[in-house]
């Protein structure tokens, strides 16, 4: 059969692809109206634009058209390799009839075919993304199908005497025809995508909320949810804070393997592995600060959360070291000495009331003496070292603190109260190292007797 004239020069690919789905007779009513005034112009200007003799024809002709049509498919496109029976039957005849059928019915009564056609192929849409196909398909269908209505309309038309000046018109407007077509089906598409994907996130945060929840909730009640989600239940979390900050954007593409909430005032992410995920969640986050909550079992993960808030407000305060992203495992012994600052405040209270009454130039020399004697078991020259001293001050120093502290120093427990308020005021009140210069003799650090305790000596 003759080819007919070439596709126009300049004309434009097809965008889109049609979606099969409407009934062979009576296309389905969409679940949702669709506005007819959109992209129909090429649709006018095609229908109007055949000639009613050609159009006669082709209608008297349209069964072995419409079975051409959809054998070339199936033959191009092997999404539609399937047999031809049941609901596959019914949406792939019943899109070819809409969009071949209907366009011959309607050559001489434009304005009754619009609304139905637009809203026959943006429900072919959803319903095509529904199947599981996917857009390449459709544009790929779409062109086959153009290509074999083009072919019948022109050798009929030749036949029929039709001017080739018409042919050439009604060439460009199939190809446009074919855009429209596209442009409603994918628009349907898109809008079933959008949908099936904001209702997966909707249940995505929802299995969230379950998985951190306390207390915790019932395995089976997250299992279920979970298998709504596409989301594979590990035994083990880990849970991200992410600092929140107005402005920045509140969702990234990370993957189906993590759980992302980053539209609350406290965003997170809960990942069964964190190190593997953790370069990409650090470039996505743009500048965010975050912290890794310990690997815990499923059930504990509101654990892993709380401890990974919690590194992450002793950053912003600069209590732990200002880095991208704060691993939890790395500053336990932080964490356990300020995870309760009420406490932490009475025991220093208690701890250092004997260091109350000092200057504060004596107050900081005898304690930071004390710390480090605690640290380093007594070794005078260790503990002069550390703080580059002479021993002989060292000694000096450690007698004062025998008077102020007493018996105190002989107790493991007083010494461990008194270590733990040294360190926490260390790490809230973090100060530059001392570098002594002759200046900073005085007084204070005259020598005295060596102090009794043995272990110092």
């Amino acid at each position: 059969m003759p080819a007919g004239p070439p596709r126009p020069a300049g004309q434009p690919p097809a965008r889109g692809a049609l979606a099969p789905r409407a009934h062979a007779q009576h296309p389905p009513t969409p679940p949702s109206p669709v506005d007819p005034t959109r992209t129909i112009g090429a649709a006018r200007a095609l229908w109007s634009a055949i000639p009613q003799a050609l159009a006669d024809r082709l209608r008297r002709e349209s069964t072995d058209l419409v079975r051409e049509v959809i054998t070339e498919i199936r033959a191009a496109v092997p999404a539609y390799d399937q047999p031809l029976q049941g609901q596959f039957r019914e949406v792939l005849v019943g899109s070819v009839e809409m969009a071949v059928v209907r366009c011959f019915d309607s050559s001489a009564d434009v304005s009754g075919a619009v609304h139905d056609w637009t809203n026959a192929f943006t429900y072919a849409g959803k319903v095509e993304h529904a199947q599981g196909r996917t857009m390449d398909a459709l544009q790929t269908a779409v062109r086959v199908g153009a290509r074999v209505v083009w072919r019948r309309m022109s050798a009929v038309g030749r036949e029929m005497g039709v001017p080739t000046d018409t042919l050439f018109t009604l060439a460009d407007r199939i190809f446009a025809y074919v855009d429209e077509v596209c442009a409603v089906a994918i628009a349907g598409f898109s809008e079933a995508q959008s949908n099936a994907t904001g209702a997966l996130e909707r249940r995505r945060r929802q299995l969230m909320k379950l998985i951190l929840a306390t207390p915790p909730v019932a395995p089976q009640a997250i299992a279920d949810l979970a298998g709504t989600t596409d989301w594979v239940v590990p035994d083990e979390v880990a849970v991200i804070a992410v600092e929140h900050r107005p402005g920045f954007p509140t969702t990234t593409a990370l993957g189906g393997e993590l759980l992302v909430d980053l539209e609350s005032a406290d965003p997170c992410v809960v990942v069964a592995d964190p190190d593997r995920h953790l370069p990409a969640l650090t470039r996505a986050l743009a500048g965010r600060r975050a912290a890794v909550g310990p690997t815990v079992p499923l059930s504990e993960a509101h654990r892993s959360l709380a401890c990974a808030r919690r590194a992450l407000t002793l950053v912003q305060r600069g209590v732990l070291p200002d880095t991208p992203t704060t691993r939890c495992t790395d500053h336990l012994s932080a964490l356990v000495l300020l995870s309760d600052e009420f406490l932490l405040d009475q025991l220093t209270a208690r701890a250092l009331a004997p260091f109350a009454d000092l200057t504060d130039k004596q107050r900081e020399r005898l304690t930071a003496t004390l710390l480090a004697w605690l640290e380093t078991r007594g070794g005078i020259n260790d503990i002069a070292a550390r703080l580059d001293v002479h021993p002989q001050t060292v000694r000096y120093r450690m007698h004062q603190v025998e008077e102020l502290l007493g018996e105190r120093l002989d107790d493991p427990q007083e010494r461990l109260c008194m270590e733990i308020a040294l360190r926490a005021r260390a790490l809230l009140t973090p100060r530059v190292p001392n570098q002594r210069t002759p200046a900073d003799h005085d007084e204070d650090d005259e020598p005295r007797p060596p102090y009794r305790l043995a272990a110092a000596r």
